[in-house]
């Protein structure tokens, strides 16, 4: 979505030509690529530890983390795997939304008219409102994970994780439009005259 943004932010003019189906296509292959490789990875590594019996995972879902914290056997070469791996393809993927952002930002600020502005700015703002709100929410997991040993607090986080971008994603791409950024600036204003 950051590339699609950048291109038509950024040569307008040419979205039609840059974007067609085929670049599409392989920009959603590229992803499911990277999401198969990485799930693979983590999957194909767990046969490799042991358990030990009757174990209950005490989390809201079955995460790769909490499972190996469970493993009898040394997980320290699964736990560098998920390092590297997380750095690899989270790190790929966050530096191409940085540079689309870098390339968006510098080419509206170059735009003559503040109405254009405006309009490239508000478009992009919801994207990344909900990009920043995953990734910050799912770093927020794994520091978590890797800093508490309580299983009931890494729970509390893997909820608001699961739960909290579904429930804010609508209301973000709402405020793009005009009855519904009027709707709230009036409730806005009401609130803080009560105030």
């Amino acid at each position: 979505m950051a590339y699609d943004l950048y291109v038509a932010i950024c040569h307008p003019l040419m979205y039609t030509i840059i974007m067609k189906p085929s670049v599409c296509f392989r920009l959603v292959l590229v992803s499911q690529l990277i999401s198969t490789t990485d799930i693979l990875l983590h999957t194909l590594m767990l046969p490799w530890l042991s358990f030990c019996t009757d174990l209950q995972i005490p989390h809201f879902f079955c995460e790769l983390a909490q499972v190996i914290k469970l493993a009898c056997s040394d997980a320290l070469t699964d736990d560098i795997v998920i390092l590297v791996a997380a750095c690899l393809f989270a790190g790929a993927a966050i530096s191409g939304i940085i540079f689309s952002y870098i390339h968006i930002v510098s080419s509206v600020l170059r735009m003559p008219s503040s109405e254009g502005k405006h309009k490239a700015f508000s478009t992009c703002g919801s994207h990344l409102s909900v990009v920043s709100l995953f990734y910050g929410t799912s770093f927020g997991v794994y520091i978590s994970s890797a800093l508490t040993d309580s299983p009931r607090k890494t729970a509390v986080v893997s909820v608001m994780y699961s739960v909290v971008p579904q429930i804010v994603n609508p209301f973000i791409y709402s405020l793009r439009n005009r009855d519904m950024k009027k709707a709230l600036r009036k409730f806005i204003g009401k609130t803080v005259s009560l105030l």
